[in-house]
């Protein structure tokens, strides 16, 4: 039942660029936050011990709608610690929970591997679980919502 969440996609891309879309700021306010949200970077020190601090900001009516009858603010700040960095092929970080009404805050891992495929980059994206099923299906939809994002970079 504590399975983490595991998916995986390959993009007709190279490492650098996939790579780069991870770790800098222009490339991650391209994608980052599932459909109806942006992201504006606040700042990245991306090495091991490091952070990334952004700010995801609601734009979209359903999401406003949402985010607003769940008591929640439409921009909230969000810090990524950075656990280990290996250029071009694996980075995990730690993301603090501390956005649900009513939970105590807690953490969450998320692993993001990288390997050169026939047809571009395959990438691995392994995350926790959250508090119960409910959030974790939440978490779920807006990672297949961000990676679809992602994949449009590449089209």
């Amino acid at each position: 039942m504590n399975q983490p969440l595991v998916m995986e996609r390959t993009y007709r891309a190279t490492l650098d660029e996939v790579w780069a879309l991870w770790t800098t700021a222009d490339g991650i306010e391209s994608w980052w936050g599932p459909e109806g949200f942006r992201v504006k970077v606040r700042t990245i020190d991306l090495r091991a011990g490091g952070a990334l601090l952004y700010e995801m900001i609601a734009v979209g009516e359903q999401q406003i709608a949402f985010m607003q009858s769940a008591g929640m603010p439409l921009s909230t700040l969000a810090t990524i610690r950075y656990r280990e960095v290996q250029a071009k092929t694996r980075l995990a970080y730690t993301t603090h929970a501390d956005f649900i009404p009513g939970v105590a805050p807690y953490d969450v891992t998320t692993l993001v591997e990288l390997h050169e495929a026939a047809s571009g980059v395959r990438m691995v994206l392994t995350h926790d679980r959250m508090h119960d099923d409910s959030w974790t299906q939440r978490a779920a939809m807006g990672w297949e919502s961000q990676l679809q994002k992602l994949n449009k970079v590449f089209t």
